[in-house]
């Protein structure tokens, strides 16, 4: 919600240190908030007036065919085509080898011809081992969670409503298990549509690829009910629609990500933390902030309560969030004082000092919830531009590139790399999917096939080979006699000046958890109910509680 005109802001509080904020504990509370990608998306939706329909429904009775979503803009329309499959039990997989899905889905930029149609139905059902094109954005495949997918078509096909409680333990009535974009599998390139103003936040087409995704999955329960119970069937009562939202099961390759792209991680961090910075600067909460902070906050113990997980560390953390959501509104009643001077201020200090990580993060984004008139515009800064230098400039003295070593990388200091457990990890490439694993060095082959994400360990390998070089030395000379440093002087140069473009952690630790990874660029994604089903891979529900299409409007 966006409240009235904000008060003027003060000038003295500064955005959080980056030696806090970029640590993989911290990393890994992280909560959906109102600058979360997929909320930026339905905001402009809405604020530009999009119209939304479904020119095509072709599914048969046993909700098998092929349907259009369109979403029609100022400028330009999208549509997803969406292909529903009649998939054994047996064959539902949510591991990436899988070879078959309940739905398929292709995000077509502008309107699909029939021959359009034709060429997706051939590809989009093969997924990896078909190909789209330059017109198709994206590329995503789904399977219904089955229990609960099950039990909404019975009880719509029979006149009823289904059981408020085995929705709210699922969620989600399909799971998207993978959505491609940004050039994979002859989807169109990044490059080719980031300057389309309602593409340039970071995942615009994938969030509305499974926003409209979300849409297909209640209209094909809805018609199978149909095909079922004929003139007795009811569709979805609109409260029990909108707490569903799509599952999602993400793994290992969700992670390499945030280390392959520092300037947008940049981005992402400096938007929130001055977005934070911006609230607590408020002097005053007006009665509607306070109102719509206190609703936010309830809504937070909602989920809290719905939020299951059978995870030891998932665990933990709901026990230490729901714990500190009590405190926080038993502080509320007997202790914060709204009308004193910089009230937001003082609430955040007092959690600082009183509540877990977990707890710490969530208030930062319920202090943002009600205060869009202040931090809205934060959103178009979200994106990045990577290319920027990228080429290095050898004439540099090697006097510049220690001192940006010392300025922005003391917190390598921390780390051991001659103790065999910080060094226990290595990341590579599988060869039979292309997607991103995580080995063991001391005990499994394939180390001469890392990649290289261990920026920490580079950072202290290029330190200890610029021991003995003058500082007014070339650093041209310095590349030709290491050009094994040549990524990470390009990395070093290229990020000066940006405090949050690194995780502050050592990613080849025996002790590191890539689920912290994962939680964080999700939580950006605006997902929620975190789950996971080991530190490697975590189930997820995107647009839960948000409108769908044809309440975007409204």
């Amino acid at each position: 919600m966006t409240l009235a005109e904000p008060s003027p802001l003060r000038h003295d509080i500064a955005p959080r240190d980056a030696d806090t904020v970029m640590r993989l504990s911290r990393m890994g509370s992280a909560h959906p908030m109102r600058l979360s990608f997929l909320r930026v998306l339905l905001r402009r939706l809405k604020t530009e007036g999009w119209q939304f329909d479904r020119p095509l429904w072709q599914v048969d009775d046993k909700g098998v065919g092929r349907a259009v979503y369109r979403a029609r803009g100022p400028q330009r329309t999208y549509c997803l085509v969406a292909f529903a499959h009649d998939l054994p039990d047996a064959m539902r997989s949510d591991r990436v080898i899988a070879t078959a899905w309940d739905a398929t889905f292709a995000l077509v930029d502008g309107e699909p011809t029939p021959a359009d149609l034709d060429r997706l139905a051939a590809n989009v059902p093969l997924q990896e081992a078909g190909r789209i094109t330059a017109k198709e954005l994206t590329l995503s495949r789904a399977n219904r969670s089955v229990r609960l997918f099950a039990h909404v078509v019975d009880r719509l096909a029979r006149g009823q409503q289904p059981d408020l409680v085995e929705i709210d333990a699922v969620g989600y009535l399909m799971r998207t298990t993978a959505v491609y974009g940004s050039g994979k599998f002859g989807a169109a390139d990044r490059d080719g549509i980031a300057g389309r103003a309602e593409l340039k936040a970071p995942f615009q087409a994938e969030m509305l690829s499974v926003w409209l995704i979300r849409a297909f999955t209640v209209d094909i329960a809805e018609h199978m009910a149909r095909a079922r119970g004929g003139a007795g069937a009811v569709g979805l009562d609109p409260d029990l629609r909108r707490r569903l939202g799509v599952g999602n099961s993400t793994g290992l390759g969700m992670a390499p990500f945030l280390v392959r792209h520092p300037r947008l991680l940049n981005s992402w961090m400096t938007a929130r933390e001055t977005a934070l910075a911006r609230v607590r600067a408020l002097p005053d909460a007006t009665p509607a902030a306070r109102d719509a902070f206190r609703a936010a906050l309830s809504q937070a113990q909602d989920n809290a309560r719905l939020w299951h997980s059978d995870h030891p560390a998932q665990i933990a953390k709901l026990a230490d969030l729901t714990h500190d959501l009590s405190r926080l509104a038993a502080h509320l009643q007997g202790g914060w004082e709204p009308d004193g001077p910089a009230p937001w201020d003082a609430l955040w200090r007092w959690g600082e000092a009183n509540l877990s990580e977990e707890g710490q993060e969530c208030l930062l984004a319920l202090l943002l919830e009600p205060q869009g008139a202040v931090i809205d515009d934060l959103a178009d800064t979200l994106d990045a531009d990577e290319e920027t230098g990228f080429a290095i400039d050898g004439s540099l003295p090697i006097a510049r590139l220690r001192d940006a070593l010392r300025c922005d990388y003391p917190w390598v200091d921390r780390f051991d790399f001659d103790d065999p457990a910080q060094v226990a990890r290595f990341w590579y490439v599988s060869e039979e999917k292309l997607e991103p694993r995580l080995g063991n060095r001391h005990l499994e082959a394939g180390q001469e096939r890392e990649q290289p994400l261990g920026i920490a360990r580079a950072i202290a390998a290029l330190r200890a080979a610029l021991t003995d070089w003058p500082q007014d030395g070339p650093l041209a000379a310095f590349l030709l006699a290491h050009p094994d440093h040549r990524h990470t002087v390009r990395r070093v140069l290229m990020l000066r000046a940006l405090p949050y473009a690194e995780i502050r952690d050592n990613v080849l630790d025996d002790a590191m958890l890539p689920i912290d990874i994962l939680r964080f660029k999700l939580a950006f994604f605006g997902a929620t109910r975190f789950d996971p089903r080991s530190d490697r891979w975590v189930r997820i529900s995107l647009f839960q509680g948000q409108p769908f299409p044809d309440e975007l409007a409204g």
